[in-house]
Formats: C-alpha cells, sequence, structure tokens
C-alpha cells in the first residue's frame, strides 16, 4: 500500500474538486481503513454544490457517501458490525452518511425516528477536511472511520460475493425502503397497490425496484428524459413512463397519469424528483383517500404556493421520509442481494476514474442527466 492516499476537496458552492495527498493514517485499536471500490454521486452531493444545503458546512470537505468498500486495515478491537456481523481484513463493507448518535433524546426515546439524531456523525457532509486524518467522505482512494474518535460510526459488511458498486447503491436504496415501510406502517401503503413516482433519477428507479419487491402491483414513473432514465425505468419494472418533457404542463400530466391508473387515480405517491413543484401536482395523481410520501425534498430547492385546501377535501394522508435509521440499512443491503439478479442495477451507473477531469464530468453529465448514477471509481481492479 501507498503511504499517502487521495482525497478530493470542495472549497465551496460551484467549485471544482481538488485532489490533495494525505498521509497514510495509523490505525488504532477501534478504527479501520476502507478502500473504496465505488462511490455513488447522489442528488445531495449536487444540491450541495448548488448551494441548496439549508445548514453551515464545514469548507472545504470532501463529498461523496454511497460507499462500497473493503477493509484493508483495522484495529484489534474492531471485530463486528454494527449488526454484530464478524469483521475482518478483507471484509467488504458500507458505511452510511447519516450515523446516529445512540444516546439523545430522539435515539432514546424514539428509535423509530433516530434519523432525527441530535447528534449525528454525518460522513461526506460534516466532517471538514481540515479533521484529520483528513479521509471522511466517499470521494477519496480510502475512507477512515474510528468508533472511538466518533462513537457514532456505524459499519455495515456486506455479502462476501456483493460487488462493491452493487453495494454502493445500499445507501440510496435503504431510502426508498424506508419510505414505504414509513407509509405500510401506517396503513398508507398495502400490497397490490398502484404506486406512481415522481422523479426518474436514481432515487426514482430505486423506488421502482423497491417498490415492486414490498409488494406494489402497478408502478408507473413519472420523469425525464427518456434515455437514459424513463428507458431504464421501463427495464426496472415500470410498466409505463410519463415524459414531462413530453407533457409539458400540470395538467397534462395529471390528465395522462389518471388515463394510465385508471379509476378515480393511484393508491399512493412518491415523490423522488427534488423539485417544489411535485407536491401539488402529484397530489393531484392520487385517489381520494390515498397517500403521498414526500422524500425527494432532502435539501431546500425552494417553496411553491400551493392550496391546502386539496389535501383536507381529497383526504389523503401526507409523509415525510428523512432517510434512515441504523436498523434500516440491513433491509436495504439485503434486497439488494436477494434481488441481485433480478434488475439491472450495474446499467443504472456510469462509471469514472477518481481525477479531478473525471469527477468534473461526474458531476456535470448527473446535472445533465446525462447519467442516472455517476460513480466513481478510485481502484478499477476492486470491481472486478
Amino acid at each position: 500500500m501507498k503511504d499517502d492516499v487521495r482525497v478530493a476537496t470542495f472549497a465551496g458552492p460551484g467549485a471544482a474538486a481538488r485532489i490533495r495527498s494525505v498521509p497514510r493514517p495509523r490505525v488504532p485499536e477501534r478504527a479501520a481503513l476502507i478502500q473504496i471500490g465505488a462511490c455513488g454521486v447522489c442528488g445531495t452531493d449536487l444540491h450541495i454544490l448548488k448551494g441548496h444545503w439549508p445548514k453551515p458546512l464545514p469548507w472545504p470537505f470532501t463529498l461523496g457517501h454511497e460507499i462500497g468498500g473493503v477493509i484493508v486495515e483495522k484495529g484489534a478491537g474492531l471485530t463486528e458490525d454494527f449488526m454484530g456481523k464478524p469483521l475482518l481484513v478483507g471484509s467488504r463493507v458500507m458505511i452510511p452518511p447519516l450515523m446516529p448518535c445512540g444516546r439523545c433524546y430522539y435515539c432514546v426515546h424514539y428509535p423509530e425516528h433516530a434519523n432525527k439524531c441530535l447528534t449525528p456523525v454525518y460522513y461526506g457532509r460534516y466532517l471538514g477536511f481540515d479533521r484529520p486524518p483528513h479521509l471522511w467522505g466517499g470521494f477519496a482512494e480510502h475512507v477512515y472511520v474510528d468508533l472511538d474518535m466518533l462513537p457514532g460510526t456505524k459499519i455495515y459488511k456486506l455479502p462476501d460475493d456483493m460487488p462493491l458498486r452493487l453495494g454502493a447503491l445500499a445507501e440510496p436504496l435503504t431510502s426508498c425502503v424506508r419510505a414505504f415501510n414509513r407509509a405500510a406502517r401506517t396503513g398508507a401503503f398495502r400490497w397490490g397497490d398502484t404506486v406512481v413516482i415522481q422523479g426518474s433519477g436514481p432515487i426514482g428507479i430505486l423506488a421502482i425496484a423497491a417498490a415492486r419487491e414490498m409488494g406494489a402491483g402497478r408502478v408507473v414513473s413519472v420523469g425525464a428524459p427518456e434515455t437514459p432514465r424513463l428507458e431504464l425505468a421501463r427495464r426496472f419494472g415500470a410498466e409505463a413512463t410519463v415524459d414531462i418533457e413530453r407533457f409539458r404542463t400540470a395538467s397534462e400530466r395529471i390528465e395522462r397519469v389518471r388515463e394510465i391508473v385508471g379509476g378515480f387515480g393511484a393508491d399512493l405517491v412518491i415523490d423522488c424528483s427534488g423539485h417544489p413543484s411535485a407536491g401539488p401536482e402529484g397530489i393531484e395523481f392520487l385517489r381520494d383517500g390515498g397517500a403521498y410520501i414526500e422524500m425527494g425534498q432532502f435539501t431546500d430547492a425552494g417553496a411553491i404556493e400551493t392550496n391546502w385546501h386539496r389535501i383536507c377535501a381529497k383526504d389523503v394522508t401526507i409523509l415525510g421520509s428523512w432517510a434512515f435509521t441504523g436498523n434500516d440499512l440491513p433491509l436495504g443491503v439485503d434486497m439488494l442481494s436477494r434481488a441481485r439478479d433480478k434488475y439491472p442495477w450495474f446499467d443504472m451507473q456510469t462509471l469514472y476514474p477518481f481525477d479531478e477531469d473525471g469527477l468534473a464530468r461526474a458531476v456535470a453529465d448527473a446535472m445533465a442527466m446525462r447519467t442516472v448514477k455517476s460513480t466513481i471509481v478510485p481502484w478499477p481492479e476492486l470491481l472486478q
């Protein structure tokens, strides 16, 4: 192994990536160094670079949190993952960005809402580059974890035969699983329901798979562009797609969705688009008494005027879903493992090398929707 590690940092919204070299860290008792095989570019990364994140950020820092990697060095005291599975050098793992502390008011009193932890650990976001050993995000050759330095840290073992680029999808897929489970626990999502998904980006595509695996009857995708996104949505199992570049007004899209689903509208609509206008439009896709899940407004992309009378008059259930808890992630990993041959997961991913040009193209292509999931590959040999 090299004596130094390359890591990318961003100085602020709109800034280009700068790759720096830092010394390979010493790995103490309850720490590990994880070699990154693949890291997805998340919509949250893009919103942060657009200046949409609503809280202060520790610029410069390293973006990237959809990580699939392998432990290349660990301390003797780090013996198992968050779920009690044994960890060894060579274990394939993923780490989430949001890691609840396990001790605050929400973690203790409302564990099902530990995603609202008051003092979470956030990889790829709230750990600044200036903090040694500087390896706190996925746009790097390695990421460093230390349970003594950051006790809320959580590591999840992947199946030994799971490709790392598949493991890199576990974090975004889990957000979808948690949203549908949240609806199911309230009775708002039931086996056989007709589901309309707003947004055909990576979360929207993964939501198709999650909906199908969790019992949806019919799935419709609303988004753009046709290539590569809506085309892939149908390959993932959407029975129909509505192209917002063809049906350009809300009224046209509402009419088209209702024509597809028939009856009085969809049972469940989930917003994965990140666009503020999705909510008022999506509620009109619903039948009266249906349910709407908002999981796409993860950053503050702005406000929009709406008429809340429609929520009351349609007697709908509105649910917000923010990320996931520590116990949700094994569900996403398990779904990926069980359904690894059922969906064209790898066709979601466009691979980019880990250099400044590769990072720039990965971000630009994701912003322009030329890709579904831009994915950074620091070590191509780990994908074999």
